[in-house]
């Protein structure tokens, strides 16, 4: 299980706290041998405790998950309700089937931790960029230099990390109304699935060395790319704009230094400094010279006004229908008569 850290707080010291909550669940439900209300208070004093430590460390999203559980809300219900010996052995057996779980789920969270905090602990530029970037920007990614765009040190190695939910969101563009969106869409998954292969994460373009006009070597440095999946039991956002950041600023508190975001809009440009995140964002395309709004109503003369006019006149040219006359009484008589 990945939890996720609160914004600022500490990877290390949250590794440390798992750590010393996995271990005394250990300690307790080896030690404990006495009668099931002894074992039950000892048992959630060690769960009030264990949420102290972490509820500032993590979202209480994870803190359910991991200690407050819903065994936990019923050994909860049942602390003032014991009658006798009857239930001894069952308040034993849940106390002790919950302990020895929420030990291996802290530890679990703990190695995931870890983990992660190591495949980004590596000297690289960490880089989340929303669908927009793919999309909006005047290059298609395989062309893209993100040195260049990031304005980075041509030695700098690069991660460029995709949310699960800019993976979805390029997904949904394939079938957008706009060509260029379901091709550049189309394009960018593409390309991530022939680098990944199926994989989380892998290298785009390695390491390498050119020689200058000078005579000196230019070293680029490594791009890879990422993809950050959502952990069990996450609940998104309900707008996805919100739903990135929220990830970068996830990842940015994990890996414990910046995350850089790119997009090409402005709402985002603003979400994401507001965050705490450092925001490249590309010039938006220039939309031309200001129309005149004077004519704005009157009739055009581009292809479709043409293509009207020439309709109008057609149907202008055209005789107009001839209604069949209704029949005079008097010959419907005398047809009849005769």
């Amino acid at each position: 299980m990945l939890i996720t850290p609160r914004p600022g707080a500490d990877p290390r010291n949250l590794l440390q706290a798992l750590g010393g909550a996995q271990l005394a669940a250990a300690n307790l439900r080896s030690s404990h041998k006495g009668r099931a209300y002894t074992q039950l208070l000892a048992y959630l004093e060690w769960a009030t405790e264990a949420a102290g430590v972490l509820r500032h460390q993590v979202r209480d999203a994870d803190i359910d998950h991991l200690v407050l559980t819903r065994r936990y809300q019923a050994l909860l219900g049942s602390c003032g309700s014991l009658a006798g010996s009857s239930q001894e052995r069952l308040v034993n057996g849940l106390v002790d089937l919950e302990l020895a779980e929420r030990a291996q789920a802290l530890q679990a969270a703990g190695e995931a931790l870890k983990a992660q905090m190591d495949r980004w602990s590596q000297p690289e530029v960490l880089v989340v960029a929303d669908s927009s970037f793919y999309v909006q920007n005047t290059q298609k990614l395989a062309e893209a230099d993100l040195h260049q765009i990031l304005d980075l040190r041509s030695h700098d190695d690069v991660r460029l990390l995709f949310p699960i939910t800019v993976v979805d969101e390029l997904d949904g563009l394939k079938e957008s109304g706009k060509e260029r969106s379901r091709w550049r869409a189309s394009h960018t998954l593409g390309l991530l699935d022939g680098i990944l292969g199926g994989r989380t994460s892998s290298v785009w373009r390695s390491r390498s060395s050119s020689s200058c006009g000078d005579g000196s070597m230019e070293i680029r440095g490594q791009v890879s790319v990422e993809i950050v999946l959502d952990q069990p039991g996450h609940v998104r956002l309900p707008i996805a704009d919100d739903e990135i950041i929220d990830r970068a600023v996830a990842i940015q508190s994990m890996a414990s230094r910046a995350v850089r975001l790119l997009t090409c809009d402005t709402g985002q440009h603003t979400r994401g400094w507001a965050a705490g995140l450092e925001v490249t964002k590309i010039p938006a395309k220039d939309p031309g010279p200001e129309p005149d709004w004077a004519s704005q109503g009157k009739p055009g003369s581009g292809t479709r006004q043409r293509r009207r006019d020439r309709a109008a006149a057609s149907a202008a040219a055209q005789p107009p229908a001839v209604e069949p006359s209704a029949v005079e009484p008097s010959t419907f008589e005398a047809s009849a008569t005769t």
